[in-house]
């Protein structure tokens, strides 16, 4: 099993370009600190890691904009059946991470707001609350989340020492 923080091996996910916090189409993805050491597994965490940080980065934004406190985040799709992947994000967002009846997030909930329209519901929290039940709970591990704030730190570093990089690369 490879350790939280890949053994210093990190992933950008910037595929196709970023949009939040860097709105910048030129963004790549990159491996930073890859090593003779590092092998597939390395790579496999370091991206699940690397994504995880960038969900950060929009939890943070939206922490900054007057949120506070993130508790709880609920999580959807076929990732969530990932064991590793649900505790990465529990430890990277230090919050505790829920698995709901459905996976169809954005179709799921755009058919909620059509009920509320309807009338099938009077309000969204109430339609929410009959329909959507919580099937699990993944809680952060305290001494991952210990690594991941290092790690995340050096993360936060990397877009902006590689920016002009990205420039160049058109």
């Amino acid at each position: 099993m490879i350790p939280a923080g890949s053994e210093g091996l990190q992933f950008l996910p910037y595929l196709s370009g970023e949009r939040t916090p860097h709105p910048d189409p030129l963004a790549r993805g990159a491996f930073i600190g890859l090593t003779i050491r590092h092998g597939r597994a390395h790579m496999t965490r370091a991206v699940l890691e690397g994504v995880s940080f960038g969900l950060k980065d929009s939890f943070t934004l939206i922490q900054n904009a007057g949120l506070g406190e993130i508790k709880q985040v609920r999580a959807s799709g076929g990732g969530t059946k990932g064991a590793l992947w649900r505790q990465i994000l529990a430890s990277v967002l230090e919050a505790e991470l829920v698995t709901v009846n459905t996976s169809e997030g954005a179709a799921f909930g755009a058919a909620l707001l059509a009920g509320v329209g309807a009338g099938v519901w009077s309000d969204v929290p109430g339609a929410c609350k009959s329909v959507i039940k919580i099937t699990g709970s993944t809680n952060p591990n305290p001494a991952e989340s210990e690594a991941y704030r290092k790690a995340y730190s050096l993360y936060r570093e990397l877009y902006p020492a590689l920016k002009p990089s990205f420039d160049k690369m058109g």
